[in-house]
């Protein structure tokens, strides 16, 4: 059995300033939802937290592609 590798991601989010940038409103109020060991975990996190804040226009969880923060040439 051949093991996936692992891309690691982090989900996190906040409360932003405005509609038009993307600039935290406070940063010791940012939410890391946590690190996930594929983009698929990672997505399915992302998607709770949008989804659970939806009534909040400003506020907004984005996935980060550690994997390639690591490794600049991997994709």
């Amino acid at each position: 059995m051949t093991e996936k590798k692992q891309l690691l991601h982090m989900v996190f989010g906040g409360e932003l300033k405005t509609l038009k940038d993307v600039e935290f409103r406070d940063l010791d109020k940012l939410d890391v939802v946590g690190i996930f060991p594929d983009y698929e975990s990672a997505l399915h996190a992302w998607r709770g937290k949008a989804q659970a804040t939806v009534d909040n226009a400003h506020m907004r969880y984005f996935i980060v592609h550690m994997h390639r923060l690591l490794d600049p040439g991997q994709l």
